[in-house]
């Protein structure tokens, strides 16, 4: 094919897409060009966040559940609580109570915009948390051994 009508020696005129019309669409082309550049970085940024945090919160030496139980423990002060794996499928938002049903350990302070009031998590905190947790309690563990 080519540029050119038939008929004459004039350049084809170009074809727009419905609702386009010729004064707008070089706009257009620009918008749909910095759209699909917005949306793949956003793709791209999403894709990223989960491993880039996983590894800030210590994941070669804590499983993506541990660090899950993990953040419950910090979020809630409540040691013993865990995170279900697998997730039922009837679990909220699905179903049933929701996350925090229940929870009274929580230290925030409540209100129209509650104020978390747990301390906030460094970077591989979580590894240090999780050891210390697991030397206490295998500690309590020898204690009541020793009781025994």
């Amino acid at each position: 094919m080519s540029d050119k009508d038939a008929t004459t020696d004039t350049p084809a005129k170009e074809v727009l897409p419905e609702g386009t019309t010729p004064a707008f669409a070089r706009m257009h082309r620009y918008l749909k060009r910095g759209l699909f550049i917005v949306l793949f970085g956003l793709v791209i940024e999403g894709s990223l966040t989960v491993p880039a945090l996983a590894v800030y919160y210590g994941w070669p030496q804590l499983s993506l559940t541990d660090i899950c139980s993990e953040l419950y423990k910090v979020r809630y002060s409540d040691d013993s609580l865990t995170c279900r794996n697998p997730y039922p499928l009837n679990g909220p938002p699905f179903g049933g109570a929701p996350e925090a049903a229940h929870q009274t350990t929580a230290q925030d302070r409540w209100g129209v915009q509650p104020k978390p009031e747990y301390p906030k998590i460094g970077f591989r905190e979580l590894v240090r948390k999780h050891e210390e947790r697991l030397a206490r309690e295998k500690q309590e563990k020898e204690k009541e051994g020793a009781t025994r």
